[in-house]
């Protein structure tokens, strides 16, 4: 049976992001911890930022694959969309790497860690407009900018479950949910 060097450099270099985030991931380590000698490294990946490269194209494969199943849902607009929001906040918190690159971000300002996290969030607000367009075809959305739409959405979505609780009671999710249909649906004007 022959190993998959590729798949247990990829594994071993994930693992060491996660740990240590990108900038302090060295090719050493990662050669270290899939037990393979530094030129089996160099024979699938010529820098650490191809490496990280690959990483990141399989997490977005991950997210597509989420916000897919949520898509394809047979509910309302407003549902779906409410389930997207859940999925993509989830993801983030849930997927180790891009809780360890928005710490990264957040602590050192790694311009790579950064590019990862905007990344995956280019294509949350991507996978959203598109959403936003074939409710607009349907007519379940008023014609609009859908790549406003989807801005405004994720980042009211983002504000209040990230964002908010740092000055104020943390919202639970029914209310936060309530609030993203009040401005989405009918606004806060009589």
């Amino acid at each position: 049976m022959s190993i998959d060097r590729k798949a247990l450099i990829l594994q071993a270099a994930t693992l060491s992001f996660v740990q240590f985030g990108y900038k302090a991931t060295t090719m050493d380590q990662v050669s270290r911890i899939a037990n393979v000698g530094k030129g089996t490294i160099y024979t699938f990946f010529k820098t650490k930022e191809e490496l990280f490269e690959e990483i990141l194209d399989k997490a977005t494969s991950e997210l597509r694959s989420v916000m897919s199943r949520v898509a394809a849902e047979q509910t309302t607009f407003v549902h779906k969309l409410l389930n997207l929001l859940d999925s993509i906040l989830e993801f983030r918190s849930d997927h180790e790497l891009f809780v360890k690159l928005a710490q990264e971000v957040r602590d050192i300002g790694t311009a790579q860690a950064l590019e990862g996290v905007k990344r995956m969030e280019e294509y949350a607000l991507e996978f959203l407009q598109q959403q936003i367009e074939a409710a607009i075809g349907s007519g379940e959305v008023k014609p609009c900018d859908s790549s406003v739409a989807a801005f405004m959405i994720l980042r009211m979505y983002l504000a209040l479950t990230t964002e908010w609780n740092k000055s104020h009671d943390p919202l639970d999710q029914d209310r936060i949910k309530e609030h993203m249909i009040l401005f989405i649906s009918t606004g806060i004007l009589q």
